[in-house]
């Protein structure tokens, strides 16, 4: 009995192995994928400080803190925020694209 659960023990513990490993790889290729369309963080390679970009962004919102939460979280899968406080999307192709479940704009 307690060599199955070492046993067991050992292969749930090569299966967390595995799957840590084989995430962070997909975090890396994510990150080279998402740097691409990086425009108002500067180089593509680097990731933005999302809080700065969108507290910038939202700093004139009636709703500042769903403003924020909203351009965090688009600022996170894109990597870019557009700059100014409203507009100016093109510049950021993928924060543009971005819908809700409702398909309405999800990026402030």
């Amino acid at each position: 009995m307690a060599l199955f659960k070492t046993l067991l023990a050992s292969f749930l513990l090569f299966l967390l192995v595995v799957d840590l490993v084989d995430a962070g790889t997909g975090l890396e290729e994510e990150e080279h994928t998402l740097g691409s369309n990086n425009i108002a963080g500067g180089d593509s390679s680097q990731k933005i400080d999302c809080g700065a970009a969108c507290a910038g962004r939202c700093r004139l919102s009636s709703r500042p803190n769903l403003c924020k939460r909203a351009c965090g979280s688009c600022c996170a899968r894109c990597n870019c925020v557009p700059p100014g406080t409203y507009g100016n999307k093109e510049q950021c192709p993928c924060y543009a694209k971005m819908t809700t479940r409702g398909n309405k704009p999800k990026c402030p």
